[in-house]
């Protein structure tokens, strides 16, 4: 056995959900252990190089406190550490990248940089333990208590046990689930279990789960050539076509999401101004003095390197790793082709001037340290949120399923990547939704909780529920649950189904600054 380390609460998995379970805890006096598998916590925000995906209404409301000072954090980053044109320096609504995904596209570095600081007191003080690189490996149970989870160290030199009243499964995949043996589904659901529109109609598929991305960022240096060695399965990628997919993968036709109508892409700006480089440009150089950057930066998460060949979840460790291995060679084939190959506007092929910015995520390949995991294992919930709860399709209102139970808002389009079952994207309004305290709460185990797109929803529900916003909101509402719990020794279940404990925990997440009801909007 390994060491054994003790704290109030453990938290396995240091992303965006992670991080702000971490702080609420934290911030509520109690001692927490958080690990993290990458060598950066953050997770969507940092090590998986995803600019955030937001909501229209984000600078006015739609979000908690916390995760505004997150976003506020990040400009003032910029405003303190850069030369910015008085124009950037004077914009109270600074986007640094100028992306049109998000109001606001940043540089991962910039993310991490403003995460330590918010967790900075409590790592100094004592309170909060930060354990990079380590990734769990069993978990100790006694009937429906968790009594101890094990980490290793990906070097292998340390083992720990950590011991808690509470564990958080914050991990991308829900990997704690099946080591505790906490009752989860996977995949898509049909029509018959859910009632759905946009289920399976026929049997459901476990293995049907949307697919997963490794982005890169990229700079462009016209008439210098930056083509990286041609990758190892180039041959295969570059002549791969699904059956479901106007063209082949890599090229500039794609679909649009809602119609599945095929649609060109620009590379940079040219007959539409929403170029895929703009998509999730996270520097323009345009904000800065002139020679700060040499060219824009942006990151790849486009449809060219959705993978979708295979599953990562409840899969040996051979495939899992061959899934990953693939997934990174179709990220450097779409990069290479780009390079070499991709038609351009005046006629030739290839831009030889894309280089790859490893230093902007931290890797030696150039790719991020983590792959975009869009779908999660799912906790069996006491509650478990339905299309019929959130799409404008189904509720023919303007306001989603009210929920007494409410620990937080959000809002995005059910956006469902194309999936493992070799089947389209799936892109449908929903309306501005709560997120139920009862998606939290497993159906049978006492003291491990959900803290990221691992709470209860389904395959489809995950599509709107799987954003940062939503994400740090449930991962903070579980964060001061544990909190509210170890104060007044009450179980999560009961904090949910006694009104009493409802209603003072609610009044709780409001003083922190959580939003548990939208204000009059409209669908997206």
């Amino acid at each position: 056995m390994g060491k054994e380390l003790h704290a109030d609460l453990v938290i396995i998995g240091g992303g965006t959900g992670g991080t702000a379970a971490a702080l609420a805890a934290a911030k509520m006096g109690r001692t927490v252990i958080m690990t993290e598998e990458t060598s950066w916590i953050g997770g969507q925000l940092t090590s998986q190089a995803v600019p955030p995906d937001e909501h229209p209404w984000i600078e006015k409301f739609g979000c908690t406190s916390s995760y505004r000072r997150f976003r506020d954090g990040v400009r003032q980053y910029y405003r303190d550490c850069f030369p910015l044109t008085a124009e950037a320096r004077a914009n109270v609504y600074l986007n640094p990248g100028n992306g049109w995904v998000s109001r606001l596209c940043h540089e991962p570095r910039t993310a991490l940089a403003v995460l330590q600081q918010m967790l900075a007191p409590y790592i100094h003080s004592g309170r909060l333990t930060v354990l990079t690189r380590h990734r769990a490996e069993a978990v100790r149970t006694n009937g429906d208590d968790v009594l101890s989870v094990t980490v290793r160290s990906l070097d292998g030199q340390e083992r720990l046990e950590l011991a808690a009243p509470y564990f958080l499964d914050a991990t991308e995949c829900g990997d704690v689930l099946p080591l505790a043996g906490a009752e989860y589904v996977t995949g898509a659901e049909s029509q018959r279990q859910t009632g759905e529109p946009h289920a399976l109609e026929g049997a459901p598929q476990p293995m049907d789960m949307q697919a997963f991305t490794y982005c890169f960022a990229v700079d462009y240096l016209e008439g210098e050539d930056h083509t990286i060695a041609r990758p190892e399965q180039y041959s295969f990628w570059r002549n791969y076509k699904a059956d479901f997919w106007p063209g082949r993968l890599l090229s500039w036709t794609g679909v649009k999401p809602a119609t599945l109508e095929p649609i060109e892409y620009d590379l940079f700006p040219g007959k539409d101004w929403m170029s895929l480089f703009g998509y999730r440009r996270i520097a323009d150089k345009r904000n800065f003095a002139p020679g700060t950057y040499r060219s824009d930066i942006t990151l790849v998460n486009w449809p060219q390197n959705d993978y979708w060949l295979g599953s990562v979840i409840d899969v040996s460790e051979e495939e899992r790793a061959r899934h990953f291995k693939c997934a990174k060679q179709l990220s450097l084939s779409l990069l290479y082709w780009m390079q070499t190959e991709a038609p351009r506007p005046d006629g030739k092929q290839g831009y030889p001037g894309l280089r790859l910015r490893s230093d902007a995520v931290g890797t030696a390949d150039g790719l991020a340290m983590y792959p975009y995991i869009r779908e999660s294992r799912r906790i069996q919930a006491e509650f478990t949120v339905l299309e019929q709860h959130v799409s404008t399709e189904c509720r023919g209102t303007e306001e989603a399923e009210a929920f007494v139970d409410s620990v937080g808002i959000g809002c995005y389009r059910i956006d469902l990547h194309p999936s493992t079952g070799l089947r389209s994207y799936i892109d449908i309004s929903s309306l501005p939704f709560q997120i139920p305290l009862g998606s939290l709460i497993p159906v049978r185990v006492n003291n491990l909780l959900p803290a990221c797109k691992n709470i209860g929803v389904t395959h489809i529900t995950n599509g709107c529920y799987r954003l940062h916003p939503v994400e740090w909101n449930i991962g903070e509402a579980a964060g001061y649950l544990v909190g509210y719990c170890l104060q007044h020794r009450v179980q999560p279940r009961e904090v949910r189904n006694r009104q009493e404990h409802l209603a003072s925990f609610q009044r709780l997440l409001v003083r922190e600054g959580i939003e548990l009801a939208w204000p009059e909007t409209h669908p997206v």
